[in-house]
């Protein structure tokens, strides 16, 4: 899973991830990348994975989620949705972004060209009601903060269009 100083405290529980793009490089900006995430989160949907927020923004991502296994279904997430978003930049001829790709991987990722996202997921884990009502607003404000809309439901890769009571791309679960 990385060599990150955060862990899994309890899989019955539910976490705050956050999962960043290698120095921060915006490869979120068109419909069909953002849409590799969501794919894959519905796949891990079926396989058991809760998903109760999301947000998806240019460079990184935030969710609170929740799986029997969660260290699995993290590393199966980030494995699918780097070799697929390698696949579209190489098939879309995005040079710049592969290029950034492969500068700055870490130096122990001798087995590979590229390295998509940055090691581990700092997960948290939600303690109680509380902290998850901090969490889901912390995700949902985060377009707002950024100035990219003046609401959380307008951001349409967001959670926060389900919380309003509006059709969001991907289902979540709202009760905890």
């Amino acid at each position: 899973m990385g060599r990150s100083r955060y862990k899994i405290i309890d899989p019955t529980h539910a976490h705050f991830v956050t999962c960043t793009v290698l120095h921060w490089i915006p490869v979120f900006t068109r419909p069909a990348t953002v849409e590799i995430v969501l794919e894959s989160l519905r796949f891990l949907k079926n396989e058991g994975l809760r998903v109760y927020a999301y947000v998806i923004l240019e460079n990184h991502l935030h969710m609170v989620v929740q799986s029997s296994d969660l260290n699995r279904d993290m590393a199966r997430f980030k494995s699918y949705t780097a070799r697929q978003l390698l696949s579209y930049f190489a098939e879309h001829n995005v040079w710049r972004i592969l290029d950034q790709l492969a500068f700055y991987k870490k130096a122990h990722k001798g087995d590979r060209v590229y390295q998509f996202w940055q090691e581990g997921c700092h997960p948290e884990w939600i303690q109680n009601d509380a902290m998850m009502r901090q969490k889901v607003d912390y995700i949902h404000q985060n377009p707002v903060k950024r100035g990219y809309v003046d609401q959380p439901e307008h951001w349409r890769y967001s959670s926060a269009r389900d919380y309003a009571g509006l059709a969001g791309l991907l289902e979540v679960e709202k009760v905890w």
